[in-house]
């Protein structure tokens, strides 16, 4: 018995079996590209995501000489919050609007503003976010109504590759509670956020929970990717839900920290809670409780940008050679601070006019410094999330680390630093991926909770403890990092004008 695992990415769709001994046995990549058609929007194909998953799945399935028929299950991870529009007849209407798309600052301005904070915190557990759905779909309604008044569907990335998959217009609760549509306390839509939006429940997809079965593959999908029709697909989760789930992060006190494209920290939760301030995301889980999660929208993809376009220069294995440059540099980069809104900024801040800055350059500063800055930053942005979640009284014993960014062993000694806490590597290396086989193989009774099977299957095999004096001298550089955003938040904005 094997299990698939897709995981729908921003830049790529990532997909793995899994056998019944929670091994991963074979994974495929399959990339495709973001169009950013004004500065802070970003959009993406649904056909793309489609065709890179049902050529890769088909490849993957060939290449390593599995039976289709083996293949009993496929969970999903998908990016989340993108807004993917259909017609009556299931074609796609626009470029789907994607999580780090920054135009919806009015259309928050008015749910926050206009309606309040406070009710739209009461009916979904959250306030109105730039990256979130429901502001994306008031945009359309907006400066598309042509587009809107043809809208017969409201889907998530993910959920659009279900569709195709098994012609189900179905999401899970974990994925939708970013839509800003969910009561995620009842894990059911809202029908005062429906009644806001001016849109009838019946263009939504039926809510599930992620393990549960959500349909079967079509017989064009089952022929072309060499699977069968009994194929099963599952609910799936949001990609830092699913994450979670391949990182064991289903109880209390263990935290999740993804070094990816976006940067997220992760908190279960046996109970729903809310930050009264609305700095943390409040979401189901994807093991039927909730979470707490704060929001970085610039990573690992702050390390991409600085090596492939500020440094693509450096002719060999960049990356290595800017790390390495990078490790010579002393803890706190000899006074250089980066800040790494580059795409904006979602927590603590929620503004999408947040710049990316250096600050404390000198006549001295190295390349090497800047390099370690960039690290160092992220860092010092997730730890923003930390220290909401740790006057929360949400404990705090250790923190494990995921994403592409957790592949760095210097990376992951400045975030045990800055955090003040033991970082640990687990058993797996697919993330998300690995979490959406494990919900899959969930839903075909092989476990009979997700908490189960994460027990059963993560294992710690590393772990690097903080060194007590860069934990002070971050400290330092944490409070003025901590300055800058208010000093700058004004400036932020006059120079997004002349953008």
């Amino acid at each position: 018995m094997n299990f698939l695992g897709v995981d729908l990415g921003t830049s790529s769709v990532k997909i793995v079996i899994m056998n019944d001994a929670g091994q991963v046995i074979a994974s495929i990549s399959k990339d495709y590209d973001v169009s950013y058609p004004k500065v802070n929007w970003a959009e993406q194909n649904p056909e793309d995501w489609w065709n890179a998953t049902r050529d890769g799945i088909r490849e993957l399935v060939k290449s390593s000489n599995v039976d289709g028929a083996s293949i009993k299950g496929i969970g999903f991870s998908g990016q989340m919050h993108g807004l993917v529009l259909l017609d009556k007849e299931g074609n796609v209407l626009r470029p789907a609007i994607l999580w780090c798309d920054q135009r919806t600052q009015e259309e928050c301005n008015y749910l926050n503003n206009e309606i309040g904070q406070d009710k739209i915190s009461l009916y979904t557990g959250n306030m109105a976010l730039t990256g979130f759905t429901a502001p994306k779909l008031l945009w359309v309604k907006k400066h598309e109504k042509e587009i809107f008044d043809k809208i017969a569907h409201i889907l998530l990335p993910k959920d659009y590759i279900r569709y195709k998959l098994t012609r189900e217009f179905a999401t899970d609760v974990s994925d939708a509670s970013g839509m800003l549509m969910l009561d995620v306390k009842e894990r059911k839509w809202s029908k005062e956020m429906l009644d806001i939006l001016q849109i009838n429940e019946e263009v939504l997809p039926k809510v599930y929970e992620s393990w549960e079965v959500t349909g079967k593959l079509t017989k064009e999908v089952a022929e072309y990717t060499g699977l069968t029709e009994e194929t099963v697909v599952v609910g799936g989760a949001g990609d830092q839900a699913a994450g979670a789930v391949g990182t064991g992060i289903v109880k209390s006190g263990i935290l999740s920290v993804a070094l990816g494209t976006s940067g997220v920290v992760f908190a279960s939760s046996d109970n729903y809670e809310v930050d009264e301030a609305n700095r943390l995301h409040s979401f189901c889980h994807s093991n039927g409780k909730w979470h707490q999660m704060g929001v970085m929208l610039s990573a690992a993809s702050c390390l991409k940008w600085w090596v492939e376009d500020i440094n693509k220069d450096v002719q060999k294995d960049a990356f290595e050679s800017l790390l390495k440059e990078a490790s010579e540099s002393p803890a706190g980069s000899n006074g250089v601070v980066f800040l790494p809104y580059l795409m904006g900024e979602r927590t603590p801040y929620s503004d999408p006019d947040a710049k990316g800055v250096f600050f404390g350059l000198n006549i001295t500063t190295s390349r090497a410094d800047m390099t370690r800055a960039v690290l160092e930053g992220v860092c010092f942005g997730l730890r923003d999330s930390l220290e909401i979640l740790k006057s929360l009284n949400v404990p705090v014993e250790a923190v494990r680390v995921s994403g592409g960014g957790a592949k760095s062993p210097l990376w992951r000694q400045i975030l045990s630093d800055i955090f003040g806490v033991r970082v640990q590597v687990i058993s797996s290396k697919e993330g998300p991926a690995y979490g959406a086989a494990i919900l899959a193989a969930v839903g075909c009774g092989l476990y009979k909770t997700v908490d189960e099977a994460c027990e059963k299957l993560i294992k710690v095999t590393a772990s690097v403890d903080p060194i007590p004096e860069n934990v002070e001298k971050y400290n330092n550089i944490y409070r003025v990092y901590n300055s800058l955003y208010p000093i700058l938040k004004e400036s932020f904005k006059e120079i997004n004008k002349l953008q």
